[in-house]
């Protein structure tokens, strides 16, 4: 009897070998077949649903949440024997409070109650995942299957990380081409060159800081022997913004081409604006009128930084006009500036973005440096004076970067030509 009792004991513990054997083939066909899912880049959802099942059948895990950084924060993807309710609750500050594998204490959040084991997993230094597990009955050789659920853990999880960091780069990239074309729409709406011409040249320069912005510029001719130039500075910045400005440019076109008065045309201006934007947002603006043959200069300043008008003996701001455009339906009142230019003069205008610029030590471009500079080169054509007021930009920056859009647009009247 005693052999037989022999006999039946190694068979048994033959068998209870081969029903381990078996169960670890099946561990890793499933671990196979997860890996396989991933190179075949199956969608996020399908890898927590295998994951999921894979802790349920192969390793008889009866509790676990595993939680996934996600772009909006952290999400429990996965789950097991937790009530719904308990998941639902957000436990993001106290998840970075896990650094390494190790048991759950019994006086964390309610969730965590429910079980005995957490294992992080991390990706560069950052943590990436958490799976919770829990369950565990006396007999379980646990040690084996964390060390299983770790491995399997980490190769999901890198997967999904891997799933997020490359949508991320597909959604940089798309906006990047987004900016890319907007930005040579809004090339194609600002003029590509400026006159020069026996009475007048202008010249400008056009720096919008992420490829397409808020600011705008534009000169019209007209065959009574005047024109029209025009800054703008649309509050934002960004495609927003050059979307504002795109209509704002349409409505322009539209408007100026009337020939009304400036005083109505600052009015239809406003009024068109405000309907888009419905008073939250608004545009500073500043336009003016010279004819040439009476040798008159008409402006209007919507809020704008105040441009001047410099010549040997002169030195006048271009103040007049009434609040910025679009923040109210009807502007209480417009003022139309005048004055005669009867000598070779410079008329500088610019958006305020030129006098955020910083220099190394901190210290502002101030219109006060502008205004000097302007004294000082106002003999100078248009384009050679910006030519040479860029370099004096480019010298006090340095090599800080532009924190904001700026626009500068010059004009030259030759008086006597």
């Amino acid at each position: 009897m005693s052999g037989f009792s022999n006999i039946k004991s190694g068979l048994s513990k033959y068998e209870a070998l081969e029903r381990e054997l078996n169960l670890k083939q099946l561990q890793i066909n499933r671990l196979l077949g997860i890996t396989q899912a991933i190179n075949n880049n199956v969608s996020a959802r399908e890898l927590y649903n295998m994951y999921q099942d894979f802790l349920s059948w192969e390793l008889s895990i009866r509790k676990m949440a595993l939680f996934i950084r996600q772009e909006s924060g952290w999400s429990c993807t996965a789950s097991l024997g937790i009530v719904p309710e308990l998941l639902q609750t957000d436990v993001s500050a106290y998840l970075l409070r896990f650094t390494q594998l190790g048991n759950v204490s019994d006086n964390e959040h309610a969730l965590f109650k429910e079980f005995d084991v957490v294992v992080p997993v991390r990706h560069k230094d950052h943590p990436i995942a958490y799976v919770f597990i829990g369950g565990f009955s006396e007999d379980e050789d646990m040690y084996s299957k964390i060390q299983f659920i770790t491995t399997i853990t980490n190769i999901i999880a890198v997967a999904i990380e891997n799933k997020r960091l490359f949508k991320r780069q597909l959604e940089q990239e798309r906006l990047k081409r987004e900016m890319e074309l907007a930005s040579e729409m809004q090339r194609m709406l600002i003029p590509k060159s400026l006159p020069t011409k026996a009475r007048y040249d202008l010249s400008s320069i056009y720096k919008p800081q992420m490829g397409v912005g808020g600011d705008y510029f534009d000169f019209m001719e007209f065959d009574d022997d005047k024109f029209v130039f025009c800054v703008g500075d649309i509050s934002g910045k960004g495609v927003a913004a050059a979307l504002l400005m795109a209509n704002f440019q349409a409505n322009f076109h539209t408007l100026i081409k009337k020939r009304a008065a400036l005083d109505d045309f600052i009015h239809d201006l406003n009024h068109s604006v405000n309907l888009i934007t419905e008073g939250n947002w608004f545009i500073t603006f500043f336009i003016a009128e010279y004819d040439l043959r009476e040798g008159l200069l008409k402006y209007v300043n919507a809020g704008h930084n105040p441009p001047v008008v410099a010549t040997v003996d002169n030195f006048l701001f271009l103040d007049r006009g009434c609040t910025m455009l679009g923040s109210f339906d009807r502007l209480p009142e417009v003022e139309v500036g005048a004055c005669y230019i009867e000598e070779d003069a410079l008329i500088f205008a610019f958006t305020d973005g030129l006098t955020d610029l910083r220099n190394k030590a901190g210290e502002f471009l101030s219109e006060h440096m502008l205004y000097r500079f302007v004294k000082e080169n106002y003999d100078l054509s248009a384009t050679n004076f910006n030519k040479l007021l860029m370099e004096r930009i480019e010298a006090f920056k340095g090599d800080q970067t532009y924190p904001d859009d700026f626009t500068i647009l010059t004009c030259k009247i030759f008086a006597h030509a």
